[in-house]
């Protein structure tokens, strides 16, 4: 684990995220000028037709319509697959694992796994946890390798060093870091290769925070299993669970999904829940309290989906809008505001608040992990927009700048 992800952790064990106390840096950018709108306007033309995205650490990804993977952002270990890694931020997306067809692409901290067409799954980029799932003691690879084993998935999720998918058969395997429990096979041991999540649980879906993992099952009772320090496992304690653990409320969930020290769902009436920590607003309630249970999201919204990231959450309603809450420093929530101006806490935001703009959303996603800072979705027109921090071009916008309202995805490199 790198010195700077050793000291991240322990900042989080010690109640915060790393991504909620940037106070030492001093990369913060303004939100795009209007001058630069038509220089954006440019970069999208030709833009490509997302039906996925997905936001990590330092780097997003998206699956086009015609089953081609993109991505784009930070290239540190070869995370953006087109085997050309770099320190350069790659601003525009870059055709990823050019050879393969995918039904759906996860970006990590910096590592990236695909489910392919063919329901095999691929990785590639680091791999000192082992979060490329093959087996080998290789630090990282360039080109995609094969999860090991035979098996067939549907579902597929990525955290920020490690992985879990569904098999077409209905079983959840897991693999790489796991020092908190996250993969949920009773122990605290690594894994290079999928193991089987204990407990012989059924699960349809599954999340993957930066530490702590969760599940539906087929009778919309939601489990969660690893580090559970802020309440994020949701059973009204504070004890980590190396096994899958019932969150308590009996709630019928539609979705779940595990953030970076919080977890988010929406009930089978539209109600959107959440749990864990919340000292910038990311659970939505109105406060800044922590609750180890889930608690209703304010406002009264009928929400479809929603998504935990770092230190905020967004979420998408029945009628297609974005709204998002929590951490605002680098104007992730999307609603014009940022922090540089002045003192961050005034604009973070304790309930949702609508995202700026007139887009209709299909999906949101906030950057998970630890560090993510900014937003992405795809509109029902399946074009894809980015918010937030763009410190190394996580917004695919062809700039380094951040912005605090919705910007297209440019076209490709």
């Amino acid at each position: 684990m790198h010195a700077a992800r050793r000291f991240s952790k322990l900042f989080l064990l010690a109640g915060g995220v790393l991504a909620a106390a940037p106070a030492c840096r001093d990369d913060t950018q303004s939100p795009t000028s209007p001058s630069s709108e038509p220089a954006l306007a440019a970069a999208a033309t030709g833009a490509l037709a997302f039906r996925q995205v997905s936001a990590g650490s330092w780097h997003a990804c998206g699956v086009t319509t015609d089953d081609r993977a993109y991505c784009w952002g930070q290239n540190f270990s070869g995370e953006l697959g087109d085997g050309n890694p770099g320190a350069a931020a790659v601003t525009r997306p870059v055709a990823a694992a050019a050879s393969l067809r995918f039904l759906d692409v996860r970006a990590g901290a910096e590592h990236t796994c695909g489910l392919t067409t063919a329901n095999q799954i691929f990785c590639w980029g680091s791999n000192t946890d082992g979060q490329l799932g093959d087996g080998s003691n290789s630090q990282y690879s360039l080109e995609p390798v094969r999860l090991a084993g035979a098996r067939r998935y549907r579902q597929l999720r990525v955290g920020e060093d490690h992985a879990c998918a569904i098999t077409l058969g209905g079983v959840t395997f897991c693999w790489g870091a796991n020092e908190d429990g996250q993969l949920g096979d009773g122990t605290t041991t690594g894994r290079r290769a999928p193991v089987r999540v204990a407990g012989g649980i059924g699960f349809n879906h599954v999340s993957t925070g930066a530490f702590h993992t969760c599940g539906l099952t087929s009778t919309r009772k939601a489990y969660c299993w690893g580090l559970n320090r802020t309440g994020q496992i949701g059973d009204r304690t504070s004890t980590t669970r190396l096994t899958p653990a019932a969150v308590s409320g009996g709630i019928a969930f539609a979705t779940i999904s595990a953030g970076g020290a919080h977890t988010c769902g929406v009930g089978t009436d539209h109600q959107a829940y959440c749990w864990g920590w919340n000292r910038y607003g990311s659970l939505g309630d109105g406060t800044t309290d922590r609750h180890s249970r889930p608690l209703p999201v304010a406002g009264g919204l009928a929400f479809s989906g929603v998504s935990a990231g770092a230190a905020h959450t967004c979420g998408v309603t029945t009628d297609k809008r974005a709204y998002c809450w929590g951490y605002n420093w680098y104007g992730q929530v999307g609603d014009g505001t940022d922090a540089t101006g002045g003192e961050p806490f005034v604009v973070d935001r304790l309930r949702p608040v609508a995202v700026a703009g007139s887009l209709h959303f299909d999906a949101v996603l906030a950057a998970d992990g630890r560090f993510g800072n900014y937003t992405c979705g795809v509109t029902t027109d399946a074009r894809g927009y980015c918010w937030g921090e763009n410190t190394e071009g996580y917004l695919g916008d062809g700039t380094t700048m951040s912005r605090s309202t919705p910007g297209p995805i440019a076209s490709p490199m």
